[in-house]
C-alpha cells in the first residue's frame, strides 16, 4: 500500500469513529469496513502518529516524522478508492443528549 498511506480497519462489533487532526474531521467504519487516510500531494513521506481508545482512533500526519511539519492536506477513503467527506456516517446526536453537534 505504500509507506504513506494508513489503512483502517474496523473488525469490531459496533461502529468506529476515526477522528482526523489537526482539523478535527470525523469519519464513521461500519464493523468490516476499511478506510485509507494519506496525504493529498503525492510523493511526501508522511508519517503517521495514532491515539486508540474504545470507541475509535485519532490520527495525526506528520511529514517526514517531523512533528513541526503537520500535513494539513490529506484524503479519506473507502475501499473502492471513493474520496469521504467529513461527518462521513456520523450516528445521529440522540434528542435531549446535550451533547454539540460535531462537524
Amino acid at each position: 500500500m505504500g509507506r504513506s498511506k494508513l489503512p483502517v480497519e474496523n473488525a469490531g462489533d459496533g461502529d468506529l469513529w476515526l477522528f482526523i487532526e489537526p482539523y478535527g474531521e470525523d469519519y464513521w467504519l461500519k464493523p468490516g469496513e476499511v478506510f485509507t487516510v494519506a496525504p493529498e500531494a503525492e510523493g511526501i513521506d508522511v508519517w503517521f502518529s495514532t491515539v486508540l481508545c474504545q470507541e475509535g482512533i485519532t490520527v495525526w500526519l506528520y511529514e517526514d516524522g517531523d512533528p513541526t511539519k503537520v500535513v494539513l492536506e490529506y484524503t479519506v477513503t473507502d475501499a473502492n478508492g471513493t474520496r469521504l467527506d467529513c461527518g462521513h456516517q456520523r450516528p445521529p446526536t440522540p434528542a435531549n443528549s446535550g451533547a454539540a453537534e460535531l462537524g
